[in-house]
């Protein structure tokens, strides 16, 4: 009997990905590819989406005709920060531009200046002011500024999930999630467009919800087809349907993301400024989040240990924790932070000047590293707990997960919660299933495994 399964594009910066989840969310196929990019109008790098969409309609049309596995839906999960904008006949006036690219800073400026200040302006949006193109809402800007003609033959902007959604559907669409996340476009205070979408003649479609389907045709089978969903949106997914309690996730990895769900305080130009911001979930529900480098300060500093110890760049994932090594290294060097000696936004600069000979062994450093790195993660959480916290569970997931001296110096500090591993794969694809599950029939949501074995 075939195997009935739900589809997930899960579209990254590096890879794309296609995964097959069956009725209980076991992942029972996988296969990833990685293109070559192209340049848009001004020789900017960019994803080559003519590639990427052909390859997503190409899969789909082998997986239907194999017969192997029975499709019962599809859905995305993409990286944010990117608009698709469409004529009247839907076609793509533009490339997918790259987030990265440089545009001139006084495009945004204005938009301040109009609407109380950055300050003000960020906070209605929850969104801080990112530079570049990283703030989505900008993109459509600088196109009406800098690219008039092109402009005039813009009828639709829609964010990346759901433009893929749109190739195989044809539905001009919004979500949440995208839209939600530091955009510039929504305002928090009234969760509503911001107005100056409409001032500027920027028509987004009304939200629709992220459960939503549509009908799309892949070699004669009709089948049920989803609006996307923003990758870090996605990733909560799990444990929204898992979690018998209120929770943060702590995502780590080269950026380190603190999540609460659960606090629907106002964000603070205070918590802007310590790269705080918020998103919202697919129910609308705002997430307050907190972001630390922390990823990329620990590879940083371990080929600085490496080299000065001369260590295989593995041995760091031999070291435990060791509590009374802990309590020396803390009577030995006390509360500065040594790995950090100008602060953490000047940190390649401070790396230089860090006196490796003050340790005793490779050993000592690393303790020390981790432990410095728990204490800035700790200020990170604790930006995104409010007055009136009702979470119980802190779950640790990507790399850090499995560094006991992080989990347990975590573990130590937040002793009225649970610090709970977890070593949930695929988080953002399994996310994308599981939104559009409750229209798919027999697919079970409630029986994943959260926490690590």
């Amino acid at each position: 009997m075939d195997t009935k399964v739900i589809a997930v594009f899960d579209i990254g910066k590096t890879n794309k990905k296609i995964l097959l989840f069956d009725r209980v969310f076991n992942l029972v196929y996988q296969y990833e590819e990685k293109f070559s990019t192209t340049v848009d109008d001004d020789g900017f790098e960019c994803d080559d989406i003519q590639l990427i969409q052909n390859w997503m309609v190409n899969t789909l049309s082998v997986l239907v005709e194999e017969g192997k596995f029975d499709i019962q839906a599809i859905n995305f999960s993409t990286y944010g920060a990117s608009l698709a904008f469409l004529d009247k006949e839907g076609k793509l006036v533009t490339p997918i531009y790259n987030y990265l690219k440089q545009v001139n800073p006084e495009i945004q400026e204005s938009l301040f200046q109009e609407y109380r200040g950055m300050d003000e302006f960020c906070r209605q949006t929850a969104s801080p002011a990112l530079g570049l193109l990283l703030n989505s809402g900008i993109q459509a800007l600088w196109l009406k500024k800098e690219k008039q003609d092109v402009w005039e033959k813009v009828e639709n902007a829609l964010h990346f999930p759901q433009y893929l959604s749109f190739v195989l559907t044809g539905q001009i669409t919004s979500e949440p999630t995208s839209i939600g996340c530091h955009t510039f476009l929504w305002d928090f205070d009234k969760m509503q467009y911001h107005p100056w979408l409409k001032k500027e003649g920027l028509k987004l479609p009304k939200p629709v919800n992220n459960d939503q389907v549509y009908p799309a045709l892949i070699k004669g089978k009709e089948i049920k087809t989803g609006v996307g969903i923003h990758d870090s949106s996605a990733s909560l997914v799990p444990y929204f349907h898992n979690s018998k309690e209120d929770f943060i996730l702590v995502s780590t990895g080269t950026w380190c993301i603190s999540m609460n769900p659960f606090n629907d305080e106002p964000l603070t130009s205070e918590q802007l400024k310590n790269d705080c911001l918020c998103f919202l979930t697919p129910e609308k529900q705002q997430v307050k989040s907190s972001r630390l480098f922390m990823g990329h300060f620990h590879e940083a500093c371990i080929a600085r240990l490496n080299h000065h110890f001369n260590a295989s760049d593995k041995y760091f994932q031999n070291i435990d924790y060791c509590e009374d090594a802990v309590n020396s290294i803390n009577l030995k060097f006390g509360k500065a932070l040594l790995f950090f000696p100008e602060g953490i936004e000047k940190f390649s600069e401070g790396l230089e000047k860090v006196d490796l000979s003050v340790f005793a062994d490779y050993d000592e450093a690393y303790t020390r590293l981790v432990m410095e790195l728990t204490r800035l993660c700790v200020r990170s959480i604790e930006l995104v707990i409010p007055k009136r916290d009702t979470t119980k569970t802190i779950y640790v997931s990507g790399g850090f997960s499995r560094n006991k001296i992080f989990v347990s110096l975590l573990t130590n500090y937040f002793t009225d919660k649970k610090v709970r591993t977890s070593e949930i794969d695929n988080a953002s694809a399994l996310g994308a299933a599981l939104v559009i599950a409750g229209n798919i029939e027999g697919f079970t949501t409630n029986k994943i495994e959260l926490e690590s074995k």
